[in-house]
C-alpha cells in the first residue's frame, strides 16, 4: 500500500532572523516524518542583499542533497513607496500583504498536483491567513522566538487598551508614548514577574508609529490559526509554555531548539579566509578563556559606544573576539562592513591588544560558539543566538539592541537565571554603556556567576535531550504531525 504524501507550505518574513529558523524547521519536519515534503514561498526584498544571497544558496544546497524541501521565489512586485511607511517593519508588512495574490497562485498550483496539508505563516506574515482561508487549507503559526514573547504578543490586544489608558505622549520628540522609565509594571501571563515598560520592544513603545500597528495587527490574528509551533523547549521555558495551555488559545507545540548548525558559512560572501584565521587563533587559546562579542545580523553600534567597549575590553585584560558592524546607511539597509575599522576605535587600540584579541567584521557565530576556547558571549539576545549559546553551553551577558531582545534578556536574567546582566534595557537611543559597566559585566561573565554557568551547562544537556526520541520537543512535533495528518484525513482531532 502506497504511503500517503503531504505537502506543508511555509511563508516567512524576508529577514535572516525569521527565514533561517523557518527553513530549518521545514527540514526538521520532513526528516521527522518521511510522508511530508515542504515548499517555502520566498519573498524578495531587493535592498536586502544578504537575505537574497541566503535564499539563492538554498536552491544550490537542495541540488546537492536529498532534501524534501523545495523553494518557490514569488514574482517581484512594485515595492511600497517611502510615503507609505515610517519604519522598515512597516515597509516589510506592506510588501508581504502585496504578495498575497502571488502566494495564492503558487499554492493553488501546488494543490493541483499534491495534497497540501498546511500553510505555516510566521509572526509577521499573518495576512497570508487570508490565502489559507480562501483555499480551505489549515493554517498554523511558526513562531521563531520565545514562548514568553509569544505570550506577550497574544496579550498585546488586551494590553493595548491598558497602554492607551495608563500612558500619554510625554516625549513627542522621540515618539515614545509609553515612557520607558514608568513605574507602572505590566502583567503578562507568560512572565512569572511583572514586566517593566522599559523591556518592551521599541515598536511597541512607539504607539504612534506604523511599527506598533504592525505588531498589533499581526498579534490579533494569531488566534485565527489552528496551532502554534514555537522554537523553544519545555525545559527552557516551563512557566511560559504552561501558561499558554489555556482554553481559547490554539494548541502550542514547542519543538526547539531548531538551529542552523552549519551557519552562514555556506553562503555568506564575507571573509572565508578570515574565518579560518579566526578559528586558528581560537585553537591557540586556553579553554573558556575568550569572550565573544557579537550583536546579530541587524545589530550595530555607533562610534562613541564602540570606543567605550574598546576601553572596557582593554582594561579587563580578557582575551576577546569582537565582531563589529557598521550602522546601516538607510532605513531599509542592513549593517555592513567597516572599510577602516581602526578609525572607529580609540587610537592605538589594535596595536595594544594585538595577540590578546581580534576585531573582525561578520563572523560565523555558530562555529565560534562551538569552540572550546569561548568562555562567554556578550550578545544582543536575539532568540536564535540564545538557543545557539544554550546548545553549546556558553554563558551569555546581556546587551539587547532591537526587536524583542530586551524582553528576552529580562526572561533569561530575572526569571530563568541563565544570563549575566550588563544592561537589560539598552536600545538605539539609550545612554552609553560605559567602559566601567562593561568591565564589571565581563568579570562576572568570565570569572564569577558560577551558578549561572552551572545552569547553562545543565540546560545544554536538556536542549539536546529535548530533540531525542521521547524528548519533550520530539513528542511535541509528533503530536503536531498527528494533528495535521488527522485533519487532512478528516478525522476528529483530540487534544
Amino acid at each position: 500500500m502506497a504511503m500517503d504524501k503531504y505537502e506543508a507550505v511555509f511563508i516567512s518574513t524576508p529577514s535572516i532572523r525569521n527565514l533561517v529558523p523557518t527553513v530549518e524547521f521545514a527540514h526538521h519536519l520532513t526528516r521527522h516524518d518521511p510522508r511530508f515534503s515542504a515548499t517555502l514561498l520566498i519573498i524578495t526584498v531587493p535592498e536586502r542583499t544578504i537575505v537574497n544571497l541566503y535564499t539563492q544558496s538554498l536552491a544550490t544546497a537542495i541540488s546537492h542533497s536529498h532534501s524534501h524541501v523545495n523553494f518557490i521565489h514569488l514574482p517581484t512586485i512594485q515595492p511600497p513607496t517611502p510615503d507609505q511607511y515610517q519604519s522598515s517593519l512597516g515597509y516589510t508588512s506592506l510588501l508581504i500583504d502585496k504578495h498575497k495574490p502571488h502566494a495564492k497562485h503558487a499554492i493553488s498550483t501546488l494543490i493541483s498536483t499534491t495534497s497540501v496539508a498546511a500553510l505555516f505563516v510566521d509572526m509577521f506574515t499573518t495576512s497570508m491567513i487570508d490565502v489559507a482561508q480562501d483555499l480551505g487549507i489549515p493554517c498554523y503559526l511558526f513562531f521563531a522566538s520565545s514562548a514568553s514573547f509569544l505570550g506577550f504578543m497574544l496579550h498585546l490586544p488586551a494590553l493595548d487598551t491598558q497602554l492607551a489608558v495608563d500612558f500619554v505622549d510625554s516625549d513627542s520628540h522621540s515618539g515614545f508614548i509609553v515612557p520607558k522609565d514608568s513605574a507602572v509594571e505590566l502583567i503578562v501571563p507568560t512572565f512569572s514577574k511583572p514586566l517593566p515598560p522599559s523591556m518592551l520592544p521599541s515598536h511597541v513603545l512607539k504607539r504612534n508609529k506604523d511599527g506598533y500597528f504592525c505588531f498589533l495587527e499581526n498579534a490579533c490574528r494569531y488566534t485565527e490559526t489552528i496551532g502554534i509551533v514555537v522554537n523553544t523547549f519545555l525545559e527552557l521555558e516551563p512557566h511560559a509554555i504552561e501558561s499558554l495551555s489555556i482554553s481559547g488559545l490554539p494548541p502550542v507545540y514547542p519543538v526547539g531548539p531548531i538551529l542552523d548548525h552549519a551557519g552562514a558559512s555556506r553562503w555568506h560572501p564575507d571573509g572565508a579566509q578570515q574565518q579560518d584565521s579566526i578559528m586558528e587563533w581560537l585553537d591557540q587559546q586556553p579553554p573558556s578563556s575568550v569572550v565573544f562579542l557579537c550583536f546579530g545580523s541587524m545589530g550595530s553600534l555607533e562610534g562613541p559606544q564602540l570606543r567605550e567597549i574598546a576601553i572596557g575590553l582593554e582594561r579587563s585584560g580578557y582575551r576577546f573576539l569582537w565582531s563589529i558592524r557598521e550602522p546601516p546607511k538607510g532605513k531599509l539597509d542592513l549593517p555592513g562592513e567597516y572599510t577602516n575599522v581602526e578609525a572607529a576605535l580609540p587610537a592605538g587600540f589594535l596595536d595594544r591588544t594585538a595577540g590578546l584579541g581580534i576585531v573582525c567584521g561578520w563572523v560565523q557565530q555558530v562555529r565560534v560558539l562551538s569552540h572550546q576556547a569561548i568562555g562567554g558571549f556578550v550578545s544582543h539576545y536575539g532568540w536564535n543566538s540564545i538557543l545557539e549559546s544554550v546548545w553549546h553551553g556558553v554563558p551569555i551577558a546581556t546587551w539587547p539592541v532591537y526587536a524583542e531582545q530586551q524582553m528576552n534578556a529580562f526572561e533569561l536574567v530575572k526569571e530563568l537565571g541563565l544570563g549575566v546582566e550588563i544592561r537589560l534595557d539598552y536600545r538605539e537611543d539609550s545612554d552609553l554603556v560605559v567602559a566601567e559597566e562593561l568591565e564589571r559585566g565581563l568579570r562576572r561573565l568570565m570569572d564569577g556567576e558560577d551558578e549561572v554557568k552551572a545552569k547553562v551547562r545543565e540546560m545544554e544537556a536538556k536542549s539536546r535531550m529535548a530533540l531525542m526520541e521521547n524528548g519533550s520537543s520530539y513528542k511535541s512535533l509528533t503530536s503536531l504531525i498527528q494533528e495535521i495528518s488527522c485533519r487532512i484525513q478528516g478525522s476528529e482531532v483530540k487534544y
